[in-house]
């Protein structure tokens, strides 16, 4: 029996044993709020890095990422 059967069946028969006993295992109102909470992290995520290359790239920030670069190389060879 293919894996993905084998945990669809899991499911099925740990489902029906919490609900046999009374139990709800997921309550139905908050199905779906760590998915909608998640995207809403990585589209979040995604603006910030987004922002950093436009900054990078057209506000100077690119001279500046430069000169960061190459004082903590100059200090990590200094301490060599």
């Amino acid at each position: 029996m293919p894996n993905h059967l084998a945990l669809i069946l899991f499911v099925h028969a740990h489902t029906a044993v919490g609900r046999a006993a009374g139990r709800r295992l997921v309550p139905s109102d908050e199905r779906g709020q760590a998915t909608t909470e998640y995207a809403l992290i990585l589209l979040a995520a995604a603006l910030v890095g987004l922002m950093v290359v436009a900054w990078a790239t057209a506000g100077g920030g690119a001279a500046r990422i430069s000169r960061l670069f190459n004082s903590v190389i100059d200090s990590v060879i200094d301490k060599v």
